[in-house]
């Protein structure tokens, strides 16, 4: 029985989606894949379909109206996962900043070592960031300090979108109670997850900048992790987190 589930969310990765999904499948452990699409221009969810014909029972596909945020994917995701045998569930993005060898690094962090979040962790032996200006590596590497200071979190990589959790860690947290839409929702679950006593644990990887395709990150997507740290924590301090 395959165990572990990697959930991709995708919007306009249509120069990315068939090689990831072909990379995933040929690590040494099975997973299956779920493609939550937004609504994509470029066929993305097309060419997906066409790859389900090759990879029956292994490759599975949600489809949405419209681009809705990546926090409300990974929770259609977890959710469509819950509702099925999976035990080790995956955040992955499409564009191989993530590499899909470290999947199986994650996966024994939680199996082997017990942890109950395993973070892909960008900071946790240095900055281990490949073709980003440094601008943005500062920005990111400034942003994790600032969540980490602001919520008292002994994670280097608050940021991070590259995670494994436990089956039982999704099934505690409220997914209805999760606010945020943009980054601020890795911030969020990791929060609410340490608010548990969940054990997270970082795993070091290299996070290499996509070649294909466009960024997503925006202003706003910024401003909502910003000022939504500092709303988390405040509600945490008078027992107000719902989670």
């Amino acid at each position: 029985m395959v165990k572990g589930l990697i959930i991709i969310p995708t919007y306009n990765e249509i120069e990315n989606i068939e090689r990831i999904i072909r990379n995933v499948f040929s690590q040494q452990r099975k997973f299956h894949i779920l493609v939550v699409d937004d609504n994509s221009p470029d066929g993305t969810a097309t060419r997906v379909r066409t790859l389900q014909a090759e990879f029956q029972d292994s490759l599975f596909l949600q489809e949405r109206e419209g681009k809705l945020g990546l926090g409300t994917a990974y929770i259609l995701g977890f959710k469509w996962a819950l509702e099925r045998h999976y035990s080790y569930i995956f955040e992955m993005d499409a564009d191989f900043s993530h590499n899909p060898n470290d999947l199986i690094r994650l996966y024994n962090t939680c199996k082997r070592d017990n942890a109950d979040v395993a973070i892909g962790s960008r900071y946790i032996t240095g900055v281990n960031v490949i073709n980003w200006p440094m601008s943005r590596v500062l920005m990111s590497w400034l942003a994790s300090k600032y969540v980490q200071f602001i919520t008292g979190m002994d994670i280097q990589d608050t940021t991070a979108g590259f995670v494994c959790y436990k089956r039982e860690v999704l099934e505690r947290i409220n997914l209805d109670k999760i606010h945020f839409v943009g980054y601020a929702f890795q911030i969020e679950m990791k929060f609410k997850a340490y608010l548990l006593n969940y054990k997270i644990v970082e795993v070091p990887v290299i996070f290499t900048d996509r070649t294909k395709g466009t960024s997503k990150m925006s202003g706003s997507i910024i401003s909502e992790a910003v000022f939504g740290v500092i709303n988390l924590k405040m509600k945490s301090l008078f027992n107000k987190v719902e989670v």
